[in-house]
C-alpha cells in the first residue's frame, strides 16, 4: 500500500472535533466530515493510478505496472481498513445517541450529493458502516444515490474524419491520440499495415466506405500491454477497434488489430486484471464501452475499468430487477449440488449467486474443513490478482439483504438449514452475512452432453490452457474436477469454484510412476504435510466422459500429465519468469510473434 495513504491521521485528527462538539447533530455533522474527507484522500490517490500505469507503459517499467494492478484493487479496501477501529470508538461511544448512524448519512450525502462521483462516494460511506457493524445483524443497501443522466457526445471522444478507405495518415492519427509519450518502433510501418488490416477486413477496398472513426482519448493500460479504443462508423453501423499496444526495447509498436465485438469483450473479460484508464468520466467511459459490447452487463464494465464498487451497484440492480418479473425467482443453479457451496440463479439474470455451507457435504474430498471464513478468504484473493484468462472474477457482498419473495421455497430452506451460519430470515427479508456473485457459466460436464463434438473438442483443448494460465498465475486448484470448470457464451472455459485452490509454489508434486511394480509399502510423500499433487491422475480427476475426449486432451496437454512440467512451472514461478498469456487470437496479430514476418491470416 501507498506511504501517501494516510487515511488513519485523518481519523485521529478528527476525534478531538468530535470530543468538542456541542451537541449529538454536531457530533454526526463532524463524523460525516471526516468520512467525506478519507473519501478525498482515497479517490484523489485512486485517480493518480492510471496515470501512473501510463508512466510504467512508457518506461517499460513492469514490476510498477503489476504493482499498481494490485493497488488499484486493495486501495478501496485498505483505506477503509485504516480508520476503522477508530471509527468504532466513535459509534460505540455514540450508539445511544438516537439515529447517530442516520443523521451521519444524511450530512454525508448533503456534502457529495453534487459531485460527479456522488456513488462512488456513497459506496465508500456504505463500505465503512459495514465495516463498522462488522458480524451484527445490520444490513447496508448496495444503492447508487442520485446519478445525474448522462447527455450528448462524451467529451473524452476524439473524432478523425475519414471518408472511403482507412489510410496509413488515419492510423498516424488514432496512434497519436492516447499521447504515450514513447518513442516508436516504426510508426509508418504499423500504420501502414494497420490501414491495410482494416481496409481487408471490412472490404473497404471493395467499395464500401468509411464516415469517421472515434477514439476514446485515453489509453487503456493492464500489465505489459495497452490498448486503444474506439469505433468504425459505417454509415450508421459501428464497428469496434482496438489497436494492442506493446512496448520492446526497440519502442512502442501495434501487435494486435481487433475489429470483432466477441474478441474484444474477451480482451475486456473480468476473468483478466482490470484496465488502468485516464478517463475520469467513468459513466460515460461505461455507456461508450456497453455501446461497443453490448452483451456484457454494465456491472462487469465498470469492474473492467477499475470501477468495481460502482459494479457491485449495477450488477445487483440488474439481479434485483430480473427477479421483479412475474413467477421469476432464484432456484439452485444447473449441475450436481457444490460439496462447498450452494450455487443458486435465474434465467432471468447473467449471474450465479453463492453462499458457503457451514460444513460441506459427505462427498467432500479433503481431510479437513477449514470454515466459511477461509474459503471466502479463497475468494478475495482470487478478486485479488491477475486472473489470466482463466480465472472467473467475484463479486464479493457483505451484510446484505433480498426480499423473500425473490427466492424459491426449496432453495430458502436449502439456505436456512445449510448455511445459517451466513443466511437468516427476518420478516420478509432474507439476511446474508456473506454472498458471492459471479457470470453465469456452464459448468464442463452439462456443456459436453449437449454441444456438438466440434464444440467439445475446443471446450477440451481450451480446459488445459486453462490450467495452464492458472499455473502461470501461481494458482493451483487441487480439486481438478471437471465440474469446477465452466463455458462461457464464447466458448472459454474458466475455473469458478476456489474452495480448493493454492499456491502452486507450496504444492508438493510427487509421482508414483516411479514405484517398482507390485510394491505395496506406502510412498514416501503419503507421510509429507501440505498439499500433494501426482500429475499423472490428472486426467482421471477431471472425469471427461469420452475416450476420443480423453486422448485429445492428452494430445493437446500431455505435458500436463508429467512431474517435469509442474516443478518447472513452479521454478519459473519462483524466478518470476512468468510465460506471458496472450488475451487474443493469434489471427489479430500483425506479425508472427517473434518473427517480424506479416500474418496475413
Amino acid at each position: 500500500m501507498p506511504d501517501d495513504l494516510r487515511i488513519e491521521r485523518i481519523a485521529y485528527a478528527g476525534l478531538a472535533e468530535i470530543e468538542a462538539a456541542p451537541s449529538d447533530t454536531a457530533k454526526a455533522a463532524v463524523f460525516a466530515g471526516i468520512i467525506v474527507e478519507m473519501f478525498n484522500h482515497y479517490y484523489i490517490r485512486s485517480r493518480r493510478i492510471p496515470w501512473l500505469a501510463k508512466e510504467a507503459f512508457e518506461t517499460r517499467n513492469w514490476p510498477r505496472a503489476l504493482e499498481l494492478s494490485h493497488e488499484r484493487i486493495a486501495i478501496f479496501g485498505a483505506s477503509i481498513g485504516q480508520a476503522v477501529p477508530l471509527l468504532k470508538l466513535v459509534v460505540q461511544e455514540n450508539d445511544r445517541i438516537g439515529g447517530f448512524w442516520n443523521t451521519v448519512e444524511e450530512r454525508y450525502r448533503g456534502l457529495v450529493r453534487h459531485r460527479y462521483e456522488a456513488d462512488l462516494a456513497l459506496a465508500y460511506l456504505n463500505s465503512v458502516r459495514r465495516h463498522v457493524y462488522e458480524n451484527s445483524w445490520l444490513p447496508v443497501a448496495y444503492d447508487r444515490g442520485d446519478v445525474s443522466p448522462r447527455q450528448g457526445r462524451p467529451a473524452f471522444l476524439s473524432r478523425i474524419e475519414a471518408a472511403g478507405a482507412v489510410t496509413p495518415e488515419i492510423v498516424r492519427q488514432i496512434l497519436s491520440v492516447p499521447g504515450i509519450g514513447a518513442p516508436w518502433r516504426d510508426i509508418g510501418d504499423d500504420a501502414a499495415l494497420v490501414a491495410a488490416r482494416i481496409n481487408d477486413e471490412l472490404g473497404l477496398a471493395d467499395g464500401a466506405g468509411i464516415a469517421g472513426i472515434d477514439v476514446v482519448e485515453a489509453g487503456f493500460y493492464r500489465n505489459r500491454g495497452a490498448y486503444i479504443v474506439g469505433g468504425i462508423d459505417l454509415g450508421g453501423k459501428t464497428v469496434p477497434l482496438s489497436l494492442a499496444l506493446l512496448h520492446s526495447e526497440a519502442g512502442v509498436y501495434v501487435d494486435a488489430v481487433i475489429l470483432r465485438e466477441t474478441t474484444l469483450r474477451h480482451v475486456f473479460s473480468s476473468t483478466l486484471a482490470n484496465f488502468h484508464v485516464t478517463v475520469t468520466e467513468y459513466h460515460e467511459l461505461v455507456d461508450y464501452l456497453y455501446s461497443l459490447m453490448p452483451a456484457r452487463p454494465r456491472g462487469m464494465h465498470y469492474s473492467t475499468v477499475g470501477y468495481n464498487h460502482v459494479g457491485k451497484l449495477a450488477v445487483m440492480e440488474q439481479i434485483t430487477e430480473g427477479l421483479e418479473r412475474p413467477g421469476e425467482a432464484l432456484d439452485h443453479a444447473p449441475g450436481p449440488p457444490g460439496s462447498v457451496a450452494i450455487g443458486f440463479t435465474s434465467p432471468a439474470t447473467q449471474y450465479v449467486l453463492k453462499v458457503i455451507r457451514d460444513e460441506p457435504t459427505e462427498n467432500y474430498k479433503w481431510d479437513r474443513f477449514d470454515g466459511v471464513a477461509a474459503v471466502l478468504d479463497k475468494y478475495r484473493r482470487v478478486h485479488g490478482i491477475n486472473r489470466s484468462g482463466s480465472m472467473l472474477d467475484n463479486i464479493n457482498y457483505i451484510n446484505l439483504s433480498l426480499p423473500r419473495s425473490m427466492f424459491g421455497e426449496a432453495l430458502l430452506e436449502d439456505l436456512m438449514e445449510a448455511a445459517s451460519e451466513t443466511v437468516s430470515l427476518y420478516r420478509d427479508e432474507v439476511f446474508f452475512a456473506h454472498l458471492v456473485v459471479q457470470r453465469k457459466l456452464i459448468p464442463i460436464p452439462l456443456y459436453l452432453e449437449d454441444c456438438s463434438p466440434e464444440a467439445a473438442e475446443m471446450a477440451v483443448i481450451r480446459l488445459g490452457q486453462c490450467i495452464r494460465n492458472n499455473a502461470a498465475s501461481n494458482v493451483f486448484n487441487k480439486d481438478l474436477d471437471g465440474r469446477n470448470y465452466g463455458v462461457s457464451t464464447l466458448g472459454f472455459v474458466y475455473l469458478f469454484d476456489y474452495d480448493a485452490v493454492e499456491t502452486l509454489t507450496e504444492i508438493k508434486v510427487r509421482t508414483n510412476l516411479d514405484r517398482v511394480d507390485g510394491e505395496e509399502d506406502v510412498p514416501d510423500w503419503f507421510f509429507e504435510e501440505g498439499p500433494i499433487f501426482l500429475p499423472e491422475e490428472l486426467e482421471a480427476h477431471l472425469r471427461l466422459p469420452d475416450r476420443d475426449l480423453r486422448r485429445l486432451f492428452r494430445e493437446a496437454h500431455g505435458e500436463l500429465l508429467t512431474v517435469d512440467y509442474w516443478t518447472r512451472m513452479q521454478r519459473l514461478s519462483n524466478e518470476g519468469k512468468v510465460p506471458r498469456v496472450r488475451t487474443y487470437p493469434r489471427s489479430t496479430q500483425l506479425r508472427l510473434p517473434e518473427t517480424g514476418v506479416i500474418n496475413a491470416s
